[in-house]
């Protein structure tokens, strides 16, 4: 969310940043609500210090007939209002509707342009070499007895999966690695709510509107009604998330912290739940691209200056960055463009790991700076040093996600017997050198 004294004296450059990032927003119709929606709060306000006014000459008048024509005047003006305050209701309705689609304008390095323009700034490594045809994770999976596709689509549907014996040891090591990382960095860890309500995905930008949209939203929306203290049926919407980035963010909503504590740094371990509605038909073998999966995911409240928030964000990159070099995984970081943001975002990058197996890169994190566009929606605060009160900053990256590390993992430290090595960082947290 953008405040709209600053959308109104920066149309210009929003209709462009609408535009590169190709969502639909008309910004003249959302300027005409705003107006509407301030020319109708005008009134009644007006019109409610009338009957205010009114209400003291009723008490000052002298006589009886005296009163019954002020009394008169009231109900008038009570009428008005009451007429009014539909009218209001719909123009705030229409405002919020075109409110939530403006976008953040994103930062003046951001490539212009679709995913075929995301730029690569940063290359670490070089693709391995093998004296044998490398395999993919696929054929390792079900050779070193570690994955079962086929039991886990017969249990879980499509897309579902099992990782068993040593690759549970694995993936956990995983894991376990990345969040000592980030408690050696800096980071307070949590295990956050997976099951949240609703307002937790719409401040931090996962609804594309207002609310859950099934047919653009890859969130699961859970059918079960639970009950509240009392009992009673609650009436809450609850979702699966997708990330911890949803449940981190809104710990702190509602919230008013000091500048002296910024920035706070956190992080989270959880389940994600992705309906994956976009991806029909892409990646349907493997563990690549699937409906459930572990990931550390890291959150940053910063206070409102962009060349720190740039700064905290190129430090969280960076630990991701170590961490796939201590792992020994080649990957390269993009810069992503305009048109492959989402509207809150202001400056992103991706990393990406090299898969020998599979002959691609695979995204493996992603680093967003939102400025205050999600602390708006979250209402999440700080006192700066004049004693104002300012929206933070907030910011979020992927620490490591278990499939897509665990398969580079597999692909990158394959041997021509048929094992696979476990890489030295992780030989603590597994519990043995090579897996098979």
């Amino acid at each position: 969310m953008l405040d709209i004294k600053f959308i109104r004296e920066h149309a210009d450059e929003l209709k462009i940043a609408a535009k590169n990032k190709h969502i639909n927003l008309d910004l003249d119709a959302l300027l005409a609500a705003d107006e509407a929606r301030r020319e109708l709060i005008k009134k009644i306000e007006e019109l409610r210090e009338q009957r205010n006014k009114l209400n003291d000459e009723v008490t000052r008048a002298e006589d009886k007939g005296e009163r019954e024509e002020i009394l008169k005047k009231g109900k008038g003006i009570k009428g008005e209002i009451t007429k009014l305050e539909p009218e209001l209701a719909e123009a705030e309705r229409q405002f919020n509707e075109l409110m939530v689609l403006a976008p953040t304008i994103p930062s003046p390095d951001s490539p212009i342009g679709g995913e075929e323009n995301n730029k690569e700034i940063f290359h670490w490594g070089e693709p391995k070499t093998f004296a044998f045809k490398p395999k993919d994770h696929i054929e390792l999976g079900r050779a070193l007895d570690i994955l079962d596709f086929e039991k886990g689509t017969k249990v879980g549907g499509f897309r579902g999966y099992y990782i068993k014996n040593d690759g549970v040891l694995l993936a956990m090591g995983i894991m376990l690695y990345a969040l000592h990382k980030m408690v050696e960095k800096g980071y307070r860890p949590m295990i956050p709510p997976t099951l949240v309500k609703g307002f937790a995905l719409f401040g931090s930008g996962y609804f594309k509107g207002s609310e859950y949209n099934p047919e653009v939203d890859e969130i699961y929306q859970i059918a079960t009604r639970d009950k509240e203290s009392t009992g009673e049926p609650s009436h809450e919407q609850k979702f699966l998330v997708g990330t911890a980035e949803p449940s981190l963010l809104a710990y702190f909503s509602d919230e008013t912290v000091k500048q002296e504590e910024l920035p706070i740094r956190v992080c989270g371990y959880s389940q994600c739940y992705r309906s994956e509605i976009g991806s029909y038909g892409k990646d349907v073998k493997g563990l690549y691209r699937v409906h459930e999966f572990m990931k550390v995911e890291q959150v940053v409240v910063a206070e409102a200056d962009i060349e720190k928030a740039n700064k905290i964000q190129d430090e969280m990159t960076g630990i991701s960055g170590e961490m796939h070099e201590e792992l020994g995984l080649p990957y390269r970081r993009l810069q992503i463009a305009t048109g492959d943001m989402s509207a809150g975002k202001y400056r992103a990058f991706d990393l990406e790991a090299w898969l020998p197996g599979m002959q691609r890169w695979a995204e493996t994190g992603s680093a967003s700076n939102f400025l205050d566009w999600q602390a708006r929606r979250l209402n999440v605060k700080y006192v700066d040093a004049n004693g104002e009160k300012k929206f933070a900053y907030l910011l979020n990256n992927t620490a490591l996600p278990s499939p897509r590390i665990f398969i580079a993992i597999l692909e990158n430290y394959q041997r021509e017997d048929g094992k696979v090595e476990v890489p030295k960082v992780l030989v603590k947290y597994v519990g043995k050198e090579v897996i098979g």
